[in-house]
Formats: structure tokens, C-alpha cells, sequence
């Protein structure tokens, strides 16, 4: 009898064993997390003890979450933007989604960088593209193609260049405005641990860190360091993470909600603050002085994935140099560009090598690799001068051209352009792999040298790679601009009225484009 009875009570306790088993594993969730969560870890522990959730996360998360339907039952990245975005464009379930912590995207300088930049007034990354273009800041920015964190810094510098105050648009990418900034960049990584546990050990390879404010501020108490960074919010605006949990499978929304309601308890969300730098989403919660200053402009995310995928493609590999454009500049210098005219063409010329202080003149600045040629001409060509831009003495042999040339009779639009598509013609055959373009701006009629239709057949003839050279006539004053609309046409470029605005405007429009 006592067997039979103690047999039944090992049968019951087993059962109850294999029940608890059995629904403790039903409460552990499998997590794709943003690497840059990882320090997070230390709080795991005390959530599975107070709601009986375990989290088993994979701190491998990308931009794009991009992982097969079922693997995991949540994601947690810095940010589900692009993520939502390419939901939508495929039509498929957005999933359900909490904001944890934010953290806007920064940038950290070393001190002696953020004295030379620094001029009394907040910096913006309009200074920072600024600064980069002239040589004077190397940064390093996570990989926007992997990382939250980069693609988040993109997303900023970008909005900040385009200068609309909104969200970008397929319009604001047209251009790449970024090129000047883009030759700063000197570090990068997969994600913003990488790329941060680089700099470490590299601290000279680079005078800046673009980052979450949260990673900076821990790099600096980490105390790695030889100096701690100063940390800059861009006055123009930044992109804000808010590191949201999102429900991959519905199916586990109860466990779900217990995780979301105790990462935004009060307390927890204090313990959160001190532990990873990040700013809670309750305004009255508790924080580091740190955190406490506001957070200044938040910038709007692009409401088309096409508009994100276009400003990656611009970007291209950030860990790869890229060699810098080239562009020819034809000028035309016959004598009705004399007086207000040739002023205004001088100005901008001057504006493009540094001297103008918007924004927009930052972003569109000739900056450091690029090589610009100047074509003086009137009836025939006058001057050509060609200048890598290493620095301020080659900016101004450049500017010495344009302020010191004469001007001379009649106007070879035509003639003109079609040695512009010469010198096209032999960088291709050299094997010049720089990207070119022209800028055609005069303010007058063809009335010598050869016609339109005689240019258009020497252009049909060039090489492949030559006759793919875009032209941007800027047409000012009296200039034909029926005609120079075909050229632009024909040669998949565009047409920039200066009469609208200015040259130096203009000039500007048509900077990065292709």
C-alpha cells in the first residue's frame, strides 16, 4: 500500500514538474537586439526574477531586421524606422511597438578640434561638413548600410543639407550633398560598438566620433580615453532613437506587455538612465545631470524607404576611400558678362572655395580631393587651369582665374562645351575613375565657332563613358535657353536658371549632381 502510495505521489510530482518546465519555457522570448543593447545584459536578470519572462537575446540586429519570419518572438533595435517603412512598402503586418529609451545621434570631438572649430555661435553639422571638406575634422560614423546608429546619422547630416526643415524627399536626394562631409570620414564599423571599440585602440585616426549620445557618454566615463570627448547636439537638428520592443509574434503578446510594462516602470526606467547613458521616456523620471538638458531640434525620418535607400547608394561603402569628383567649370567670359554679372560669377566662385558662411554654403563647398577644372572662353578658349584641392593654395590659384581673367569678343557656346566633353573623353581613356560633370554657364547667344547640331554629332561619337558626362547649363541674361535645355537633355543633366536667383545660388543647386 505505501508503495502504490508513494509510486501515485512521484507520478503527481512529476507531472507538476514537467508542468512548470513546460510553461517556464513557454515564457522565454527569443530577442534580436541592436549590438549597441548589450549593456543592458546586467537588468535581464532582475526582470526574469520579477515577471518569470526570460529574454534570450541575440544582440546581432541590423538597420533592416531583415531575418526569416518565426526566428524570433521580439526585436529591440536602436531604431525600427527603415524596418516599418519596408513593411508597409511590402503590405505586410506592422508589428506592435514601445519606445524603451531615447537617445539622439551626436557628435563627439576631442578637445583641441572642438576649440579650432568652435566660433561662439552652436555648432551644426553644417560646420561639421564644413570643417570636414576643408581637412581640418577626420570622423568616424558606423556604417549606415548595418548600423541604426549610422544610418540615423545619415538621416540628420542629410535633412540638415537639404535646409527644408522637414522630412527628406526624393527631390532633397536628387543631389548628393554630402561629399564634402563624406571625405572626413576616416573610421567606421559595422555597428557603433565596433566602430567605438576601434577608436579606442586608434584614438589618432580620427578627431570626432558620430554616435548616440548614450555611447559617447559612456565611452567617456569608461575612462579609455587620453581626453574625454566634448559632446556637440548639432543646433540644426538630430535624428532621436527611441529604442523601441516590437511583437515579431502576436502569439506572445501577454509576456510581451509584462516586459514592456517593467522596462517602463519608473524605477526601472532610473536604473536604465544611470546604467546605459540613455534618456528615459518619462519626462518626470529621475536622470543623470548628464541627461537632464533638453534635447534640443529633433529632426523627422523620411516617410519613403526609396528616399532612404537613394541616400545609401549616394553614400556608398564608408569604408572605402572614394575618389573625389571632378568637375569642369565653363566660363564664359565675352564682354556682356562684364560689370554685375561678372561680380556675381566671382562671388560665387569665392563662396564655393569657403568664404560663404550659410549653410548651404558649408554643404556645397569644393572640399578636400576633389579636382576642378576652370575653362575660361569666349570666341575660343582662353585659360584652363586644373587644381586638386589639397588646401587653401590651390583654392586660390583657382579663385586667381576667375578674378584675374579678361574678358574677350564673341561667344562659342558650342565649341566651348564640346572641349569640355574632350577633356571627358581623355579622363575616360586614362582610366580616370572620378566621377565628372559639367557646368556650362554663359549669358549670351552662340553667334561664332561651331553649331548645336555640329556639337551634337561630335558628341555622338565620343566613347561610351564620356558621353555619359552629365551638363548643367546655367544659362544667365541673354543666353538661348531652348538650346541649352537639349544639350542638358541629351547628356542627362539639367538646366539651373540663374536668372531666378543668383549664380552662386545655382552653383549650389547643382553641386553633387550627376
Amino acid at each position: 500500500m505505501r508503495r502504490r502510495a508513494l509510486a501515485a505521489c512521484l507520478v503527481v510530482l512529476a507531472t507538476t514538474l514537467a508542468a512548470c518546465s513546460e510553461g517556464k519555457e513557454q515564457r522565454t522570448l527569443r530577442v534580436l537586439a541592436s549590438p549597441e543593447l548589450a549593456d543592458i545584459k546586467p537588468l535581464l536578470r532582475d526582470l526574469e526574477e520579477d515577471t518569470g519572462v526570460t529574454l534570450d537575446v541575440d544582440f546581432t540586429a541590423t538597420a533592416d531586421l531583415d531575418v526569416p519570419p518565426g526566428s524570433y518572438d521580439l526585436a529591440w533595435p536602436a531604431s525600427d524606422r527603415s524596418y516599418l517603412l519596408r513593411l508597409r512598402e511590402e503590405r505586410r503586418r506592422v508589428p506592435e511597438s514601445t519606445a524603451i529609451m531615447r537617445s539622439p545621434v551626436v557628435v563627439g570631438l576631442t578637445p583641441a578640434t572642438a576649440r579650432r572649430i568652435t566660433t561662439g555661435k552652436p555648432l551644426t553639422w553644417a560646420d561639421i561638413a564644413d570643417a570636414a571638406a576643408e581637412g581640418t575634422v577626420r570622423f568616424g560614423m558606423p556604417d549606415p548600410r548595418r548600423s541604426d546608429t549610422g544610418r540615423a546619422a545619415l538621416v540628420g547630416v542629410a535633412t540638415a543639407a537639404a535646409g527644408t526643415g522637414g522630412a527628406l524627399r526624393r527631390k532633397d536626394v536628387s543631389c548628393d550633398r554630402l561629399r564634402g562631409f563624406r571625405s572626413g570620414q576616416t573610421l567606421t564599423g559595422a555597428s557603433s560598438r565596433e566602430l567605438i571599440d576601434t577608436y579606442v585602440r586608434r584614438q589618432g585616426a580620427a578627431d570626432a566620433l558620430i554616435a548616440h549620445e548614450a555611447e559617447l557618454l559612456a565611452l567617456n566615463a569608461g575612462r579609455k580615453l587620453k581626453e574625454p570627448l566634448t559632446i556637440v547636439h548639432p543646433a540644426d537638428g538630430m535624428v532621436l532613437s527611441d529604442f523601441p520592443l516590437l511583437l515579431l509574434d502576436p502569439a506572445r503578446h501577454e509576456p510581451y506587455r509584462e516586459v514592456v510594462d517593467w522596462l517602463r516602470r519608473d524605477d526601472v526606467q532610473e536604473r536604465l538612465a544611470r546604467a546605459t547613458w540613455r534618456r528615459p521616456v518619462g519626462a518626470d523620471v529621475p536622470r543623470p545631470p548628464e541627461l537632464r538638458a533638453p534635447i534640443g531640434n529633433a529632426l523627422s525620418y523620411p516617410d519613403q524607404l526609396a528616399v532612404v535607400r537613394r541616400l545609401m547608394d549616394n553614400y556608398g561603402d564608408p569604408g572605402r576611400r572614394r575618389a573625389g569628383d571632378h568637375v569642369v567649370f565653363l566660363l564664359d567670359f565675352s564682354p556682356s558678362m562684364r560689370g554685375a554679372r561678372m561680380a556675381d560669377l566671382r562671388a560665387a566662385f569665392r563662396g564655393l572655395s569657403g568664404a560663404d558662411p550659410s549653410a548651404a554654403g558649408k554643404f556645397a563647398r569644393f572640399y578636400r580631393g576633389e579636382r576642378i577644372t576652370v575653362v575660361r572662353f569666349a570666341g575660343r578658349v582662353l585659360e584652363q587651369r586644373t587644381v586638386s584641392v589639397r588646401g587653401a593654395g590651390g583654392l586660390r590659384r583657382l579663385n586667381d582665374v576667375v578674378a584675374g581673367g579678361g574678358l574677350a569678343p564673341d561667344t562659342a557656346v558650342w565649341s566651348a562645351l564640346d572641349h569640355g566633353y574632350r577633356l571627358g573623353a581623355d579622363a575616360v581613356r586614362d582610366g580616370d575613375q572620378r566621377p565628372l560633370s559639367i557646368v556650362l554657364m554663359t549669358d549670351g547667344e552662340n553667334n561664332t565657332g561651331m553649331s548645336y547640331g555640329e556639337f551634337a554629332r561630335r558628341y555622338a561619337r565620343l566613347p561610351a563613358g564620356a558621353r555619359a558626362v552629365p551638363t548643367f547649363p546655367v544659362p544667365f541674361g541673354e543666353a538661348d535657353g531652348r538650346e541649352l535645355r537639349r544639350a542638358a537633355d541629351a547628356t542627362g543633366g539639367r538646366v539651373v536658371d540663374a536668372g531666378s536667383s543668383s549664380l552662386s545660388q545655382a552653383f549650389k543647386e547643382i553641386r553633387g549632381c550627376r
